[in-house]
């Protein structure tokens, strides 16, 4: 952005920019066959969600209301994450492969005036749909074969002015296991989404790959929002797939591939067998979300000739925390330095550590600092400490140039394939299973960098439990990524004199 420009206040006025300086430029490349599959200008989608506005609140939806999006990755989704904030109102957006449960926790929490189902794109989507009795959608903006119900029409809005600062809840299960919205900012994601732009990571003849959850926030701000900021295009995908990144390499050309590191390691493994790799366009390659794994990184910068920029973020700020720098390589695995606006502070015991290397709590603040949890002043109050820090609950250290390593995770949360999974949540729905006494879910660390979900279970006394009936009852209750991949049977899970789990005996027996 030069500085004659007029700041931009709402996520909004990105598309709409864009739309007024490169009208006929390509946005989005959406996935399916004739006029689905047809690229869509900067100037069409605006004009989609100026449409959608209007019939949003034709429908009741006002400042400070929440409209949930069952979705997976699809121009319908964007279309409605930008026309809320035309509106003020704000998008809820879910991975539809969430099971039905998992929509009604946070369709409760939330309490959305409106639900969409994106079920053209989806099959979960239209089965949430039905269950939902919503009825079709006919606005052309929002394409045939989609799917909507008025949930709570006449719930209260938020005040105006949270409702004005607010961009989008993005859910997060919480180490408590209760969903947690994450209030993220308009003015956290257009800071992060200028810095990507500004420092040569996004430019406008860019091509990207979407196929990261724009329900995530590694989607939603490091992919759509610095994308669009720049005027690049993204490759929209409702699900990663090999072949279709291989494919979209030559055409229409990546220039850009961002993702998990358990998407390279598919990636490496599909395409083992290929001499080489077409990639005429492509310049830049990132993957945060995980720990990177010293051998990926090296397998991944000589089979694509390039190096494996990475990052750190979380759910809780509005962005990518630290990444590493474009023109310079790193032969380590470091996220990289804070990006502009962010200070990163390393605590024990409350207190900021003497000298680089030491290992702490990493604390952080900047402007894609949350906002709060939604309805969640305890969790707030937690998290959001004085002086504008927030606790990360992650475990790192600086080293002597201000560069951050990542070394561990408080607590016990599990990372899979990129997504934060808690153990208490799936706990809770284990022990929910009748003849289950007690539970614990722990995770595994694996090659990918990964961790494996494993499941110990009591049973009542004298009662047999069927692990396939429990596995079969998992896949329904769970989503894919929560699922446990082990269950593992244990006559009695230690706990304190207290009563609480002890999990360290339980990792000790996995790893021997």
């Amino acid at each position: 952005m030069t500085t004659h420009e007029t700041p931009l206040r709402y996520i909004h006025e990105i598309p709409e920019r864009q739309a007024t300086r490169n009208p006929n430029a390509i946005c989005l490349y959406p996935q399916g066959e004739g006029p689905d599959g047809m690229p869509i200008t900067y100037k069409a989608l605006w004009e989609s969600v100026e449409a959608t506005a209007k019939w949003l609140s034709s429908l009741g939806v006002s400042p400070g209301h929440r409209v949930m999006v069952v979705s997976e990755n699809c121009p319908e989704m964007i279309i409605l994450l930008f026309a809320c904030s035309r509106l003020n109102a704000w998008p809820v957006c879910v991975n539809a492969r969430l099971s039905a449960r998992e929509i009604d926790v946070i369709a409760t929490h939330s309490t959305p005036t409106l639900i969409f189902f994106t079920s053209r794109v989806s099959t979960s989507a239209d089965k949430h749909a039905v269950q939902q009795g919503a009825k079709a959608c006919t606005l052309p903006a929002l394409r045939r074969g989609n799917h909507f119900v008025c949930q709570t029409p006449h719930t209260p809005p938020e005040n105006a002015r949270t409702a004005q600062a607010v961009a989008a809840l993005v859910y997060t299960s919480g180490t408590t296991g209760s969903p947690k919205g994450v209030m993220v900012s308009h003015r956290g994601l257009l800071h992060f989404a200028e810095i990507s732009a500004s420092s040569g990571r996004v430019r406008a003849n860019d091509i990207a790959y979407a196929g990261l959850p724009i329900s995530h926030i590694f989607g939603l701000a490091t992919v759509l929002m610095a994308s669009f900021c720049a005027g690049a295009s993204l490759v929209l995908r409702s699900r990663f797939d090999t072949q279709d990144v291989m494919l979209a390499l030559r055409s229409p050309g990546l220039s850009i591939l961002q993702g998990v590191p358990t998407m390279f390691v598919r990636m490496l493994s599909a395409w083992a067998e290929q001499e080489q790799i077409a990639a005429p366009a492509l310049r830049y390659i990132y993957t945060g979300g995980a720990a990177l794994d010293p051998a990926l990184k090296a397998k991944v910068e000589a089979r694509f000739g390039l190096p494996l920029h990475h990052g750190f973020g979380i759910t809780e700020y509005a962005g990518s925390v630290c990444i590493t720098d474009i023109n310079h390589r790193r032969k380590d695995c470091s996220a990289g330095h804070p990006v502009q606006g962010v200070q990163i502070e390393i605590r024990r015991h409350g207190k900021p550590v003497a000298k680089p290397g030491e290992r702490g709590e990493v604390m952080l603040k900047g402007p894609g600092v949350m906002l709060g949890y939604y309805r969640n002043p305890s969790e707030t109050k937690n998290t959001l400490l004085p002086g504008g820090w927030l606790k990360t609950g992650d475990i790192g250290y600086l080293d002597a140039s201000n560069a951050l390593f990542i070394t561990g995770r408080s607590k016990d949360m599990i990372i899979r394939s990129g997504f934060n999974v808690y153990p208490l949540e799936v706990e809770a729905v284990i022990n929910a299973f009748p003849g289950i006494r007690l539970s614990a879910v722990v995770g595994k660390q694996q090659d990918d960098g990964s961790e494996e979900i494993v499941a110990f279970y009591e049973p009542e006394a004298g009662v047999p439990i069927d692990e396939e009936k429990l596995a079969a009852y998992l896949a329904e209750m769970l989503a894919p990524y929560k699922r446990p991949s082990r269950l593992m049977f244990a006559a009695q899970i230690p706990t304190t004199l207290s009563g609480k789990i002890q999990k360290a005996p339980l990792r000790r027996q996995l790893s021997s």
